[in-house]
């Protein structure tokens, strides 16, 4: 079996591959790419670590894989949708200017990025304890729990919410999940990264993969925070002037069900 370093290089080397598609259309680097990539990586591991992969990371990245193609196969069919061409084309029209060396650095730039969050799964695969403390077994359970709560919840979440803009294109989602939280998806998506990184916890043999793995959860949970000031940003835009929805954001949490924080617009966040 090939050490550690050199899978990891070669699933980098997997990952800008299913990036690539950003260079023809910018959006594609952190939609589909985003999403075939971390797909990719989860196919991989299980190939690579066949032999010896151990029931629980086997496990963890068949739902590493099943979120890739969820989320893959969701964002191409609705670029396909009506309601979402108008968006597509203003998102053509911001970032269309942007020079190909920029395109370059994004495109090393999300590929790291994509690695350091799956870097828990490799982490789990290429380990493989005999039984293992009670202590690590609840906690990768537990780990497993949330990965699996937080790919139903983004699931339920964009099902919802394309089947009503389906209905209704020109009205704010509230239905389904959208009563008890404005933005489900991104919850959903936390909640599915930070059980993917609680999987690994045991197996950060080195400094580097703390690190790496730490800066994957972290950068993935400040660029769900910024998408969520985007949106909200978007939304008053669109719904501002509507007092249904002025009563809607006043009364349904923006992000965590039962907290009570009602927007994120104030927050400072650099990755959006």
């Amino acid at each position: 079996m090939p050490s550690t370093l050199f899978i990891t290089l070669f699933l980098f080397g997997l990952t800008l591959l299913a990036v690539a598609p950003g260079f023809r259309r910018l959006v594609h680097f952190v939609s589909v790419g985003y999403a075939f990539a971390i797909t990719t990586m989860a196919l991989a591991t299980m190939i690579l670590f066949r032999q010896h992969i151990g029931g629980l990371a086997l496990l963890q990245n068949l739902v590493l894989l099943i979120w890739g193609l969820r989320l893959g196969i969701f964002l191409l069919r609705r670029e396909n949708q009506p309601s979402f061409q108008k968006q597509a084309s203003d998102t053509d029209e911001q970032y269309g200017s942007i020079n190909l060396p920029r395109k370059f650095v994004i495109w090393l730039g999300v590929s790291v990025l994509y690695v350091c969050m799956f870097l828990p799964g490799l982490a789990s695969a290429a380990n493989h304890p005999a039984g293992g403390a009670i202590g690590m077994t609840v906690a990768r359970w537990f780990g497993l729990c949330l990965m699996i709560a937080g790919l139903a919840i983004e699931s339920l979440a964009d099902w919802q919410k394309s089947v009503f803009k389906g209905r209704y294109p020109k009205e704010f989602c509230k239905v389904g999940l959208y009563r008890w939280v404005r933005c489900p998806n991104y919850l959903g998506e936390i909640l599915f990264w930070l059980g993917n990184w609680v999987m690994g916890l045991f197996f950060y043999s080195t400094l580097v993969y703390w690190i790496a793995s730490l800066i994957g959860l972290v950068c993935i949970v400040l660029i769900m925070f910024g998408s969520t000031r985007r949106l909200e940003r978007a939304q008053e835009l669109r719904y501002g002037e509507l007092p249904a929805y002025q009563n809607y954001v006043q009364s349904v949490p923006v992000l965590f069900p039962f907290v009570p924080v009602y927007t994120l617009k104030n927050l400072r966040v650099y990755l959006e």
